[in-house]
């Protein structure tokens, strides 16, 4: 999946960025390649947050869960989905 980030120079001459699609994933890095590495993190972690937050919120319920997989708009390679049933 791709993310888009938006980039500024705060006053300490760091750069502050934020996810458009995740908004509560924000860090700092003193250069582009800092940032873009700290990024990785809080994104991954606040998808990690938003996924037990959604289980822990059905906890005790019965559901299906499939993998939906988009396609790569860069080559056109699509996945098909896999079904895995849950029992909470």
């Amino acid at each position: 999946m791709e993310y888009t980030i938006s980039i500024q120079k705060n006053k300490n001459g760091w750069l502050t960025g934020q996810c458009e699609q995740l908004p509560e994933a924000i860090s700092e890095g003193s250069d582009m390649d800092h940032l873009m590495k700290n990024m990785r993190e809080v994104i991954k972690e606040a998808l990690e947050i938003r996924k037990e937050e959604f289980l822990e919120a059905r906890k005790g319920e019965r559901f299906t869960r499939r993998i939906l997989y988009l396609p790569n708009e860069k080559n056109g390679i699509t996945k098909s989905s896999k079904r895995k049933q849950v029992f909470a």
